[in-house]
């Protein structure tokens, strides 16, 4: 059987993907900023927080990294609904995606703050600090540089991850993709081209992470 390529009618329409991909870059980066102050919140409670706060916390960051994200999108997007709480598609793939980062980054930063020595948190309570100055000042910027590659590898699989968002019609790159395979029957120059943009952006979002590495961690403490 001799398959034709017909890339031509994909390119004809790329400004449709480029849309696509603009929006899975702009979910991905609000989810990345958001989803990290989460799990940094998370991180200080799950270690310093009274047990209650810690129970609580423990339960989100298992409920969160234990059940599927699509069910979790589902549940955001299609059952909040009925007590109240509605969001549109693309407010609902920012909330999910934003939850479940923070329980995945959550438990990231807390082994970063394991691995600061005990040593430094116990001289900064000596001098009086507070216990979220000693995070703050003490704790916090150790603990996410030793975790930094491990959270931008967590970040790029959200990056990834993202195109699950397409189940509930949020236009972002995989649901473009689909739209377009359904009107032009040619799905294998569709999601081949879309494997490579999904690639550049992913490579683009590992050499930001990179720049800002050496940025704050290497010349920022110089």
């Amino acid at each position: 059987m001799t398959y034709v390529f017909q890339f031509g009618i994909v390119f004809d329409r790329f400004h449709e993907l480029l849309q696509g991909a603009w929006l899975t870059v702009q979910l991905s980066a609000i989810s990345m900023a958001l989803g990290l102050s989460l799990a940094i919140v998370c991180a200080f409670l799950r270690t310093t927080g009274p047990r209650p706060v810690r129970w609580i916390v423990a339960a989100y960051v298992e409920m969160m990294r234990n059940t599927p994200f699509l069910v979790q999108i589902y549940v955001i997007f299609f059952s909040l609904p009925a007590i109240g709480l509605r969001f549109e598609a693309n407010q609902a793939a920012v909330v999910a995606m934003v939850v479940n980062l923070g329980a995945y980054a959550t438990e990231i930063i807390r082994a970063g703050i394991q691995s600061v020595p005990i040593g430094q948190i116990e001289a900064g309570r000596a001098l009086g600090l507070t216990r979220i100055q000693v995070y703050r000042k003490i704790v916090l910027f150790p603990a996410v540089k030793a975790v930094f590659p491990a959270l931008a590898s967590q970040f790029i699989l959200l990056l990834l991850g993202s195109s699950v968002v397409s189940a509930i019609s949020a236009k972002e790159l995989t649901a473009i993709a689909n739209t377009m395979q359904s009107t032009t029957f040619r799905a294998f120059e569709v999601y081949i081209v879309v494997t490579v943009m999904y690639l550049a952006i992913a490579v683009a979002f590992r050499g930001f992470f990179a720049a800002v590495y050496w940025l704050v961690f290497v010349r920022g403490r110089a």
